[in-house]
């Protein structure tokens, strides 16, 4: 019966599954499968939900877990979750006020907030009005004055990390956006203006607060998306502009230029992991775009273990894509996972109510994580081990 469950607000969401489901009720289809759908079949997507599946808890029984700790460090800083937001583009488009929604959520729980180049938030406004430990996430771009623009507004604003993202060198087939006649500038048809006004209360807000924009890539050239095909002018064109010969000496004057900690997001591979290691990256994200990029990519949660084996704890690694429960972040942290960063699971709270909604979604992760830990016998993080699951 929970499935078909959906719940009024919030404040009635016991599992992101609930959030979520919130969120398709309040959002029009084509911007609820903008922020839930991914590449062409959506098989990555799938195999990253999957992968946690199939990973079976072997708890403990009769330990002492009546105080349990969720406590860890990242670059040096405690954290009360091992558990950061990671870079969500297009969140406003949802509800205007998501982005801001998130880095407020972040910052009260103690934990990293990571905006995307492509959020509709501004660099400055996320650090005047949220504060926290924040990161800038930029994508490469063709135009390097931009890009370097960009990343000097983040020093500007005083951003502890960079986070570079280098699963993206051209966009990624999402069909659904083709279907519904969703893209990024926003444009309105006959077909999206039906579903647009499906959602009154959406739409208002829509009318309300304007359009959305991607704000912080105001001014950037799109001269050459103007030349796009007649299949692909409704697809989005932010990724029109990044930069496919960006390589590992791009990379390394990235580092040289970035005085901050450098977060390399979007590995898979062990031996790409220890190149970026080589380059003096200060963590990675083992990522695949939560499948929004390449159909057919192996599950983050599967490529995890080689990638942390290669490394052999010389630098921090995080892990997203999939993650839905906290029971999820404990298996990520007993593959050997120093920490996850959340998308869409924080994003369903975000569009579907704002400052409530973003809240909810790691008040459920959180204890999540903690009745995970009672029940499987552990008090500390660091107890979580391979030992304590079977691959089914």
């Amino acid at each position: 019966m929970s499935k078909y469950f959906v719940p009024q607000d919030a404040a009635h969401c016991y599992t992101i599954a609930d959030l979520r489901r919130l969120a398709q009720s309040r959002l029009p289809q084509a911007v609820f499968d903008f922020i839930d759908g991914a590449a062409e079949d959506e098989s990555t997507l799938s195999n990253n939900l999957n992968a946690f599946s199939k990973h079976k808890w072997m708890p403990h029984v009769l330990r002492d877990v009546s105080q349990v700790s969720t406590q860890t460090q990242l670059f040096g800083k405690d954290m009360p979750l091992p558990l950061g937001i990671g870079p969500t583009g297009g969140a406003g488009f949802g509800h205007p006020k998501a982005d801001l929604a998130l880095a407020k959520a972040a910052a009260q729980f103690g934990i990293p907030y990571t905006l995307s180049s492509s959020a509709t938030t501004t660099i400055e406004d996320i650090a005047q009005h949220a504060g926290g430990r924040l990161w800038f996430q930029a994508y490469v771009l063709k135009d390097k004055e931009f890009f370097w623009q960009m990343i000097e507004r983040a020093r500007v604003c005083e951003y502890e990390g960079l986070m570079i993202t280098v699963d993206l060198p051209v966009g990624g087939k999402r069909v659904k956006d083709f279907h519904n006649h969703f893209s990024l500038p926003f444009k309105l048809t006959p077909r999206n203006l039906l579903d647009f006004s499906s959602r009154p209360t959406w739409l208002l807000r829509l009318l309300t607060h304007g359009v959305p924009t991607l704000a912080n890539l105001k001014g950037l050239d799109r001269a050459a998306t103007t030349q796009a095909s007649s299949f692909t002018k409704l697809a989005s064109t932010v990724g029109k502009n990044y930069d496919p010969a960006f390589d590992f000496e791009s990379l390394a004057k990235v580092r040289d230029k970035w005085k901050g900690r450098l977060i390399v997001k979007g590995i898979s591979r062990a031996d790409d992991a220890q190149k970026i290691a080589a380059l003096g990256a200060d963590a990675i994200v083992v990522s695949n775009h939560g499948g929004r990029q390449l159909d057919g990519a192996i599950a983050t949660l599967d490529a995890l273990p080689e990638v942390v084996s290669a490394l052999s704890g010389k630098i921090p690694v995080l892990m997203d894509s999939g993650v839905r429960h906290g029971g999820d972040i404990a298996k990520a942290l007993a593959l050997g996972a120093h920490g996850v960063l959340i998308g869409r699971a924080s994003l369903f709270g975000a569009v579907a109510q704002a400052d409530e909604g973003a809240q909810r979604a790691l008040e459920i992760l959180r204890d999540e994580l903690q009745r995970t830990m009672q029940l499987c016998g552990v008090t500390q993080l660091n107890q979580f081990n391979v030992d304590l699951m079977k691959k089914i």
